[in-house]
């Protein structure tokens, strides 16, 4: 049994329909929870008819919120798996039902994802070593010329992306759970409004279980970039980073360090050319 989120916050509706048929090309999938953080329910509208579709609105207290609030739901459904999905992602076929069995054969494995690309067919880097506060702040606001390296290395561009391995940071686009390792380690760390809860739940999940990428199967993600385009959201995204390293550390953190010295120790790597990537 599957469940499944989608936090949606003025999302347009053709684009939301569009990743819920997606979700309910499984089978297995009973129920796909929209939680909209909107300040209306204009949305609602457009989910009339869907069948394993359960529409609730709420107040805006963040992204992780909005998923706690469906993961709670689908815990006490009895769920075994639960997928949290932005509403920009995409794929042909049913990829859940060839994750969910992944996660049945590995019960080691406490969250999987898939491969990701962008639109154009890039690859999305979406597997990459816990942060330092430098690789935050170099990545957003320092020149690529200046830290091509250091990104290439935080991004895991030399990792074999054709291979599955354990990652201690995935990102939040599409990440499917086993619900007996949420229920052990806990869901969302609701203080962080947006941004850094990806990078924490797959940290701690990461502690107790394997946090695997898995490229036997791929999505493609709109991956909207909205704090680089908005103030208000650099603003929010700066305010949850200080936030996420008040948490776990700023230039003391034993438990990154060991992590990632970890990855860059067992990832599968390129004997060839590199594709085309980016993060």
């Amino acid at each position: 049994m599957t469940t499944a989120s989608i936090v949606t916050h003025r999302t347009p509706a053709a684009q939301l329909l569009t990743a819920l048929h997606c979700i309910l090309r499984c089978s297995d999938v009973v129920c796909v929870y929209v939680v909209d953080n909107s300040p209306d329910e204009e949305l609602r509208k457009a989910l009339v008819g869907l069948e394993r579709v359960e529409y609730i609105h709420v107040e805006n207290r963040g992204y992780g919120a909005g998923h706690n609030t469906a993961i709670a739901k689908a815990m006490s459904a009895g769920s075994s798996f639960h997928l949290v999905m932005n509403a920009d992602v995409r794929w042909d076929g049913d990829i859940l039902s060839e994750l969910t069995g992944y996660l049945r054969r590995e019960p080691e494995a406490g969250m999987v994802m898939p491969k990701v690309y962008y639109p154009d067919g890039a690859l999305q880097y979406a597997c990459r070593m816990l942060p330092t506060p430098w690789d935050v702040f170099a990545k957003r606001f320092l020149p690529s010329a200046l830290t091509r390296r250091r990104m290439e290395r935080y991004l895991l561009a030399d990792a074999d992306h054709d291979k599955a391995f354990d990652c201690p940071y995935l990102l939040g686009s599409f990440l499917l759970f086993s619900t007996d390792a949420l229920r052990k380690v806990g869901t969302f760390d609701e203080r962080f409004f947006m941004y850094p809860e990806d990078i924490d739940i797959t940290r701690r999940m990461h502690a107790s279980f394997r946090t695997m990428f898995y490229p036997a199967v791929s999505i493609v993600h709109d991956h909207a970039a909205a704090s680089r385009k908005s103030i208000r959201m650099l603003r929010i995204h700066i305010v949850n980073m200080v936030r996420y390293f008040n948490k776990w550390g700023w230039f003391v953190d034993t438990a990154r360090r060991k992590a990632n010295k970890k990855l860059l120790r067992d990832m599968p790597r390129l004997s060839g050319r590199r594709p085309a990537g980016r993060g």
